[in-house]
């Protein structure tokens, strides 16, 4: 898989946290049908490997990244489950190292000058910002882009991003997506209400595409 293409062409990163596994393909679905197919399911429940590899199963059209992806055990969780990428919060060299000696594409937090040029050196051609907004968010991002541009970096900023400032970010060339959690709100994914979630996919994607084309 071509990450940057891949999670470039879809803009906006749903990024869902599953502690229900019955909710995985229903939350999947109303996803993938607002306009929304590139999930990241985040390894912060126990049961993250077991919804990649329901959607997977289950859900035509979708394409599924594991987020918060900490450790190496985790890594190969990820790509047993069938996950096609890997995104972690922080950077961790050795396991950017064992992800390259898996073939998992694999992009590495970053939230200074100094981690980005180590994921560089790795080899790293795209990074997720975060926490973005507390890190210092689009300033941050233009200001590190001043000195990094010329490397050819791609950014996933995530981290209070929302339907507010998705924009603002988007307009940025070398932003090629963002995360965000508030298409799938905790309350809604709990009480099913999978509209919800459709509408506010809906509104996202619409968005994206008024500013990608």
């Amino acid at each position: 898989m071509d990450m940057i293409k891949t999670l470039g062409s879809a803009g906006i990163i749903p990024v869902i946290v599953i502690e229900d596994i019955s909710k995985a393909v229903p939350l999947a679905r109303a996803l993938v049908k607002g306009g929304l197919p590139v999930l990241e399911v985040t390894f912060r429940t126990a049961c993250a490997a077991d919804a990649i590899r329901k959607i997977k199963a289950e859900v035509e059209g979708a394409t599924l990244i594991a987020g918060t992806v900490l450790t190496i055990d985790q890594l190969k969780s990820a790509r047993e489950a069938g996950a096609e990428a890997c995104v972690a919060p922080g950077f961790d060299p050795m396991i950017v190292n064992a992800a390259k000696e898996i073939g998992m594409p694999f992009c590495p937090g970053v939230a200074t000058a100094s981690e980005l040029s180590q994921a560089l050196s790795l080899g790293c051609r795209m990074v997720k910002f975060f926490p973005a907004e507390s890190a210092g968010g689009i300033k941050y991002i233009k200001d590190l882009l001043g000195a990094f541009r010329f490397t050819g970096v791609k950014f996933m900023p995530t981290g209070g991003v929302n339907l507010s400032n998705v924009a603002d970010y988007l307009a940025v060339p070398e932003i090629i997506c963002c995360g965000g959690t508030w298409i799938a709100p905790k309350a809604a994914v709990e009480a099913g209400d999978w509209a919800k979630i459709e509408t506010l996919a809906s509104e996202a994607s619409a968005l994206c595409r008024s500013i990608k084309g």
